[in-house]
């Protein structure tokens, strides 16, 4: 067995986890996910000789998947999505909710927090997962990656224009999702 095969190994056992986490994220279909975390590892044997050890070897392979997902999500996602705008506005275009700009009642100190908790964690995931494809991906893409817009308009082949309303579009459906499953839920108190 070559030392390359036995690094490739290594990484499998020692982040195929970590990737996978990242992977099911940045996708939110566990069957892509798989599949994507199994190129990842295949790209990096084929491409071990590339790997310079500038970085930690998950930094590199968490490289590939970004990419990689970015490639899938251009093959697979690519199609012109409808959405309804009646969901938002009238037939005047006006908007159906007039409550869709309030603010949210919580202080600096509780939104940091909410991050750190569980439910309200489910509740978001929950919520990314019901936005169409497309959305949440390019979600993920600008607020967990912290990518800029104009790489991600480019790894996914779209215009500004329509990344920064896929964008308002996708807050505005997370932010009535939250509201229902969060922020107006006994239950979270």
């Amino acid at each position: 067995m070559s030392s390359s095969q036995k690094d490739v190994e290594l990484w499998i056992e020692n982040y195929s986890g970590s990737l996978l986490r990242q992977a099911y994220f940045l996708l939110a279909n566990k069957e892509d996910a798989e599949d994507l975390v199994q190129d990842v590892f295949m790209t990096a044997f084929l491409m071990k000789d590339r790997y310079q050890g500038k970085s930690s070897p998950l930094t590199w392979l968490k490289g590939i998947l970004n990419h990689k997902a970015a490639d899938l999500y251009r093959r697979k996602y690519r199609g012109n999505e409808t959405v309804s705008m009646d969901y938002f506005f009238d037939e005047n275009g006006s908007w159906r909710d007039q409550d869709v700009r309030h603010h949210w009642d919580i202080s600096t100190d509780t939104s940091a927090s909410l991050l750190d908790n569980e439910k309200f964690n489910k509740s978001l995931q929950e919520c990314l997962q019901a936005l169409p494809q497309k959305w949440g991906f390019l979600i993920r893409q600008c607020y967990i990656q912290q990518k800029k817009a104009e790489e991600i308009c480019q790894e996914v082949n779209i215009s500004t224009t329509n990344y920064w309303k896929i964008l308002q579009r996708s807050r505005m459906q997370l932010r009535k999702c939250l509201d229902i499953k969060w922020f107006n839920n006994t239950n979270n108190a």
